[in-house]
């Protein structure tokens, strides 16, 4: 069939252990990132509060950190009202798509089973119904068969009336 061998399972696991080595590898790469973009970002945008100062300039400093949690609070809910939007409108697509190309069905394979085992996945395991459909058929058989002989008794029945009909004739 095809020339290529097939590889062993301490090959394929050594590949699947390193490929998950690499992957984790890139994980805490990412991780390392965004922790310094994160630290990027609050030092651009956040500057370190100024403390020293009397009571009303800290309530000033508070009152200005409450305003600002406020708008990033509704920022964060209108973001995640957009991703909401939008993941519904990917499962629409994705139905839409699966609507118009179709459920491709798998190709059905022959499988002997008996009128029992048939009646019983169509009905389900509840419903008991037996059915023996070769006992009908013999049945059939038998009464196909006693037809004939019938016939030909018949039939013999003729030509025997037809003799003495003929010897009737002869004698008169």
């Amino acid at each position: 069939l095809s020339n290529r061998k097939k590889m062993t399972s301490s090959r394929r696991h050594h590949l699947k252990s390193l490929i998950l080595q690499i992957a984790m590898n890139w994980i805490e790469q990412e991780k390392k990132e965004t922790d310094v973009a994160k630290e990027a970002y609050m030092a651009e945008h956040c500057p370190p509060p100024d403390l020293s100062g009397d009571q009303a300039a800290l309530m000033e400093v508070c009152k200005k950190l409450h305003a600002a949690i406020d708008k990033i609070d509704e920022e964060r809910y209108d973001a995640e009202a957009k991703v909401q939007k939008a993941d519904k409108e990917i499962e629409d697509l994705k139905i839409k798509v699966v609507d118009l190309r179709g459920v491709k069905k798998p190709a059905l394979k022959k499988v002997r089973m008996s009128a029992d085992t048939m009646l019983q996945a169509l009905l389900g395991s509840k419903h008991k119904v037996t059915m023996d459909l070769r006992a009908n058929l013999k049945q059939v058989k038998k009464e196909v068969k006693e037809e004939p002989t019938e016939a030909v008794g018949d039939w013999r029945k003729n030509i025997e009336d037809k003799a003495d009909r003929k010897k009737m004739f002869e004698a008169s």
